[in-house]
């Protein structure tokens, strides 16, 4: 009997990620292995000791798990799945961010922070990676 071999194909700093990532390819009929993700699940902090968690695919089938992964969009997309482009520069590298630029957002924040609760007001925002331009 042949020992199947594994391949080395993204790290991830936490096991949600990859576990994301895990349904997507074997959606696809791709076998895939996590290693550290449960001690990365037991502590995060020690995600950067470890060097978070490791993803591994069949040596077979690693082309085919880096076209799938190529394939998923690493910035925002509209409800169109068309990625969203800067309205100053067009660019389309754009994520949400959490922006605290207003009172209402700051004192928010700053009641959740005193009360240690999660944040229960947050405004969110696009911002462009490209020229740091924040758009609603």
């Amino acid at each position: 009997m042949e020992e199947e071999k594994f391949t080395f194909l993204r790290r991830f700093q936490y096991s949600s990620e990859a576990i994301i990532y895990q349904g997507k390819l074997e959606s696809q009929g791709i076998e895939v292995f996590l290693r550290d993700n449960n001690i990365v699940d037991s502590n995060p902090l020690y995600s950067n000791a470890v060097g978070g968690v490791k993803m591994f695919v069949k040596t077979e089938d690693f082309d085919k798990a880096n076209e799938v992964l190529g394939d998923v969009s690493l910035f925002s997309v509209d409800d169109d799945n068309q990625p969203l482009k800067c309205p100053e520069c067009g660019a389309e590298q754009v994520d949400m961010v959490t922006s605290i630029k207003d009172w209402k957002t700051f004192l928010a924040f700053l009641f959740s922070w005193i009360s240690s609760l999660f944040p229960i007001y947050a405004k969110h925002k696009y911002k462009c990676q490209n020229c740091k331009y924040e758009f609603d």
